[in-house]
């Protein structure tokens, strides 16, 4: 990656799950690290509402002053919302709100909020609500693509597939899945589907596979992105990732 991958206009990527307990919201302040590392200008934003983690994960739970709902609501600015993530070139913060009841956004105001980041930034990684509800339409509005998040168990592969299908449906055509929490040592056990079964249920391409890793526990609860320590086979898996899905 590197420079190069900056665009003219910037690109909106939806993260979604079928359940929770994937690993969606550490996949997402992952990868969007891995990119602002390698020069890109970028822009996570936290779309649980009332269950944000992001905020957590990055160390900033601080900072947060204004939230997404304030943006909208025309409380502050989009600018004063935003939070610096200094350990990076340019990687920012746009909370979820957490402690208030959000009413009155629509479709219409995400995807205009949407294309005003795309102003500025390379690439908008929206960790989206887990399921097939309401909330997954508010944050699809507008993507320019998804990513499903899913772990190799029943459930959350068919979880994952309903969403799949439901971004489908609200016209979402660029999607792909990616694998999370895997362990080589129960396939072919026949205790968790394989990768081939993976395979069979989705219709989407495959955008990467990421081990289970104890440490990425460990470095949510430390406020830091697994990938910042740069001599590890993480950090190289996710720039293998980054590098398949943005070139």
């Amino acid at each position: 990656m590197g420079k190069q991958v900056q665009n003219i206009m910037g690109e909106v990527i939806l993260v979604a799950s079928g359940k929770g307990g994937v690993g969606k919201t550490t996949f997402t302040a992952n990868l969007g690290a891995t990119l602002a590392l390698h020069g890109a200008r970028v822009v996570l934003m936290d779309l649980n509402m009332g269950l944000r983690n992001l905020d957590i994960y990055l160390g900033l739970e601080n900072e947060v002053l204004f939230d997404v709902a304030d943006v909208i609501s025309g409380v502050c600015s989009v600018r004063k919302a935003l939070i610096r993530d200094h350990r990076f070139p340019e990687l920012y913060l746009l909370s979820a709100a957490q402690y208030k009841e959000v009413i009155g956004i629509t479709p219409a105001h995400m995807e205009a909020l949407f294309n005003k980041l795309k102003e500025n930034f390379d690439f908008i990684l929206v960790d989206g609500p887990e399921g097939v509800g309401e909330n997954l339409k508010l944050s699809a509005s507008g993507v320019d693509r998804a990513i499903v998040v899913v772990t190799p168990d029943y459930s959350a592969l068919r979880n994952g597939d309903m969403v799949d299908r439901k971004l489908q449906e609200m016209g979402v055509a660029s999607r792909c899945h990616l694998i999370n929490m895997v362990k080589p040592e129960l396939f072919g056990r026949k205790v968790v589907p394989d990768l081939g079964e993976v395979a069979n249920m989705f219709r989407t391409s495959l955008a990467g596979i990421v081990q289970y890793d104890e440490n990425v526990n460990i470095a949510n609860n430390c406020g830091y992105p697994v990938v910042c320590k740069r001599d590890t086979y993480i950090a190289r898996n996710f720039d293998v990732i980054g590098k398949r899905l943005f070139g």
